[in-house]
């Protein structure tokens, strides 16, 4: 009998996070309590963008993450995405999905897999309809390779960065806690 600790296999989660109510703080706050359920290997900037429908809103910030993590994407989502998404106070509106809401965290990319996950699909097609999941994404893996079309985000997003004006970069916004008077980034 092998007397060794078994490790779990690690999974490589790409995750967009977004917010629009206290966004400075609840991205960070977001990504701290996703360290609770991997190794951050990754974080990209942030970014403004204008909400995508509900123009009396607030501005989104945006970021995505890199987690490796022993989860699987299903408990990934339904247990450690729930759970930080209630800890910061998120509300779902059942009748407008583009409300403003306090953090919005989503799986994009899972190892290479293709999965349907409750109403979602995993990779996310927010990857080729939305600028800042393509750019932040890209800004982490420029090299991942989309595993349905082929595609590297890099070529992705280049099709985002000309033309999307819309974006703003928010150098002032750090998801990780900065220590001395460098940032340190994962």
């Amino acid at each position: 009998m092998n007397s060794e600790l078994q490790v779990p296999p690690m999974n490589r989660a790409y995750l967009s996070v977004g917010s629009n109510i206290a966004p400075e703080k609840n991205l960070p706050d977001a990504v701290r309590l996703l360290c609770k359920y991997g190794k951050l290997r990754s974080s990209s900037s942030v970014w403004e963008s204008p909400p995508i429908k509900g123009e009396d809103q607030p501005n989104y910030l945006n970021a995505a993450v890199i987690l490796d993590t022993p989860l699987s994407a299903a408990t990934l989502r339904h247990q450690a995405i729930a759970h930080i998404e209630t800890l910061l106070g998120r509300v779902r509106h059942p009748h407008d999905i583009h409300a403003p809401r306090t953090i919005d965290i989503d799986i994009m990319l899972f190892n290479h897999n293709i999965i349907r996950l409750d109403h979602r699909q995993i990779p996310d097609a927010e990857i080729f309809q939305r600028g800042f999941v393509a750019i932040t994404l890209a800004e982490l893996d420029p090299e991942y390779i989309h595993p349905q079309t082929g595609q590297t985000l890099a070529e992705i997003a280049g099709g985002f960065i000309a033309e999307d004006s819309q974006l703003t970069l928010r150098s002032d916004v750090q998801l990780i806690q900065q220590k001395g008077k460098s940032t340190t980034r994962v």
